[in-house]
């Protein structure tokens, strides 16, 4: 019953339930994480993708993309366009469910929170000083960096070296977390966008306690920023054939 669309839709879920469920824990009102801080919010999306894409490999998807920017930069490395469609949209309604389930596990929490722009921060980034062109830059090196190293990562040179098989995802791991601790604080490091897009569906359309704007004149650059970046990756990639 396993498949590659199922694995990237119950990866990318498990990723954002943890994800976006570590940022709650840190942000809402009378959660016993409260007050955690950037390092608890950094650790906890590291070990999000690797929860996340070990579920997608045993649910069926070896590729474990989990993100539209990982999809796209590796189709560009390949020249095969053929799963951009499914796994974007296996990983949009993952997202989408992952962030629901975040609601229902603070649900009396939200109430608590008056802030309506900590209950949005549990569900899309924002940044930390508004420059939209800024921002996108910042997206695009931060999801370039995530694509190019994944990428040496499983290159034949790092992966035919001898490390353990399924270590590869705790390196991915490490790489999240070391992308969130040095380049996340201009924009909260969306570096994915059904990351963002999903949860801020979600926030949208669910019936959240006292829930302010969606912000959707920013939802373009969590989209774009990472979109860009990860072709620029990928041209990269396939230039120094990893």
């Amino acid at each position: 019953m396993t498949s590659p669309f199922l694995g990237e839709f119950m990866g990318t879920a498990v990723l954002i339930l943890l994800g976006n469920g570590v940022v709650a824990n840190v942000l809402l009102k009378k959660s016993k994480g409260e007050g955690g801080g950037w390092i608890v919010i950094s650790a906890g999306w590291a070990f999000a993708v690797l929860c996340g894409v070990i579920t997608a490999v045993a649910c069926g998807s070896r590729d474990a993309h989990l993100n539209p920017a990982v999809t796209l930069g590796f189709a560009v490395v390949s020249g095969d366009f053929s799963k951009l469609v499914p796994y974007i949209a296996a990983q949009l309604l993952g997202a989408v469910a992952g962030a629901t389930l975040v609601w229902l596990q603070y649900l009396p929490h939200w109430k608590e929170t008056t802030e309506p722009g900590l209950k949005l921060a549990c569900y899309s980034t924002s940044p930390a000083i508004r420059n939209p062109a800024s921002n996108v830059i910042s997206e695009i090196i931060g999801t370039f960096v995530l694509v190019f190293v994944a990428g040496a990562i499983f290159s034949r040179a790092v992966a035919g070296s001898g490390y353990p098989p399924g270590f590869g995802p705790y390196l991915v791991g490490v790489l999240v977390w070391a992308i969130g601790l040095s380049l996340g604080g201009p924009t909260g490091y969306a570096i994915n966008p059904a990351r963002d897009l999903g949860p801020r569906i979600a926030h949208a359309i669910l019936p959240i306690a006292g829930k302010g704007t969606s912000d959707w004149g920013y939802a373009l650059v969590p989209v774009i920023g990472p979109l860009v970046g990860g072709s620029i990756a990928g041209v990269a990639v396939r230039v120094l054939r990893f």
